[in-house]
């Protein structure tokens, strides 16, 4: 996966104070999307991973951003906006061989794959790392990587 020019300039430190700020900062981002993008949502229970992935559904188009929701009980949701959006959530599996036999490494190349409990993932994987830390009320950091 090569990562756009105008991806590289939106990584770095970012602090938002509400929701609607965090879900503005991943639509923002999802723009510059090729179609092929592994995100890794890292942060706490309650952090805003779900809102961040509500925003990068919504910056690639996803007409009803209600249907995004955090996939923990089904592990893997999938969204058809302009570019399929595969949308997993970790949080109830325990180590590699658990993830990996999850299969989302098949839906890499084929629309956007968001991963929801990202550090989890302890194997090599070219990604957007977008780590998230709560603040006082509303206010988050959120730090992106590439």
């Amino acid at each position: 996966m090569a990562i756009k020019k105008s991806l590289k300039q939106r990584q770095g430190k970012y602090t938002t104070h509400s929701e609607r700020e965090t879900f503005s900062l991943a639509k923002n981002l999802a723009k510059k999307f090729k179609g092929s993008e592994v995100v890794l949502l890292m942060g706490e229970l309650g952090a805003g991973k779900t809102v961040f992935a509500k925003g990068i559904a919504a910056g690639l188009g996803l007409r009803d951003i209600r249907q995004v929701c955090s996939p923990s009980f089904t592990l893997l949701n999938i969204y058809l906006a302009s570019i399929p959006i595969y949308h997993l959530d970790l949080y109830r599996l325990n180590g590699e061989a658990e993830i990996r036999d999850l299969g989302f490494e098949d839906y890499i190349g084929d629309g956007v794959v968001l991963v929801e409990w990202g550090e989890k993932i302890k194997f090599p994987l070219e990604a957007i790392r977008v780590d998230i830390e709560v603040g006082s009320g509303d206010t988050r950091t959120i730090q992106i990587r590439l």
